[in-house]
């Protein structure tokens, strides 16, 4: 196997300052579709043979520049050798064409990401858990439900992707006519641009300031995106996916056997997120049925919007994270 020779900045260029607690480099693993993906990787400094490891990949549209690798430094602090990467298709990894999302090769990515820490000299192989943020929380969960070697997830502030594009927010389009005119609506855009033999981009969030009659939410995500952690990477930051590019979550549920996970997973979510109704719905039908509930955990953060779990350091409980992986043989 061998990875393609990506172009990688060397120059810190995260949203966040960089810590002088842990030691950094960029590092390139393959997938199982033979995309080569771009990750930091963080780690400690106190000197250990074998060291427990997390991969850490979201949210959905952000790159590692932003929270993920927030995430990964911080629990680099704690004691983990971490990776922050960047999915197929976005960000410094490969693959084209470019912004394009897919519910099984991005879980093959997270997947790919437990192939490679499990050879690294200095990583325990039986102490691997993964992060996933936003829409990769989802993604995590599906990751976890095929890959046995993980021995814990943490999901935040998730979104479920199968079911906001199939559904809409809030469930608000959860109707047969409502799927077939977007379905109609994208497969025509489809012809139209295999046409002209080129992609359009959605659009990524609202430039600042944004009208004052945007929901919450909408804001929300623009001050992040836009402002305290633009990255000129990012496909939030600047002209979204591809039009078509979640088009295959429709009708690809990725959370179906969620109930069967044996490994512990801990989802976290704020009372005051509009994507609340992920996490709670997602844990529920983790635990429906299921013979394997004593180490699932649900935490809700009162007060907590969306992006507060993306970068409020007094509001993410690193604390809470470490406890769930040590208690769980993550350490």
């Amino acid at each position: 196997m061998k990875t393609d020779e990506l172009k990688l900045v060397v120059e810190w260029d995260k949203t966040f300052p960089k810590s002088e607690k842990v030691d950094h480099k960029k590092v390139t693993f393959i997938n199982r579709y033979g995309i080569t993906l771009a990750a930091d990787m963080y780690i400690p400094k106190e000197p250990k043979n074998k060291f427990p490891a997390i991969a850490v990949s979201g949210p959905f549209g952000a790159v590692k520049e932003q929270c993920s690798g927030l995430y990964a430094q911080t629990m680099a602090e704690i004691g983990y050798l971490t990776i922050a990467f960047d999915p197929s298709f976005t960000g410094e990894s490969g693959g084209k064409p470019r912004y394009m999302a897919s519910p099984d090769i991005n879980t093959e990515d997270f997947m790919a990401a437990v192939d490679f820490l499990s050879v690294q000299d200095n990583v325990d192989a039986d102490k691997i858990g993964i992060i996933g943020i936003c829409g990769w929380g989802g993604m995590a969960i599906n990751t976890v439900a095929l890959d046995t070697r993980i021995k814990a997830t943490v999901v935040s502030t998730m979104y479920d992707m199968t079911r906001v594009n199939a559904n809409g927010y809030f469930d608000s389009e959860n109707n047969e006519e409502a799927r077939y005119n977007l379905k109609k609506k994208l497969n025509s855009i489809r012809t139209e641009e295999y046409k002209k033999g080129e992609y359009s981009r959605a659009g990524g969030c609202i430039p600042l300031p944004v009208p004052e009659d945007v929901p919450f939410f909408v804001k929300d995500y623009s001050e992040y995106y836009k402002g305290r952690a633009y990255h000129a990477r990012s496909i939030n930051s600047n002209d979204g996916w591809n039009v078509i590019g979640c088009q295959s979550f429709m009708n690809q549920p990725i959370l179906k056997y969620s109930n069967e996970i044996r490994s512990a997973v801990l989802i976290m979510h704020g009372d005051k997120a509009h994507s609340y109704y992920f996490g709670k719905d997602a844990y529920e039908a983790m635990i429906k049925d299921s013979n394997y509930t004593d180490n699932k955990e649900f935490l809700t953060i009162p007060g907590a919007v969306h992006t507060d779990l993306y970068d409020n350091l007094e509001v993410i409980p690193f604390d809470k994270i470490q406890k769930f992986f040590e208690e769980n043989g993550v350490c």
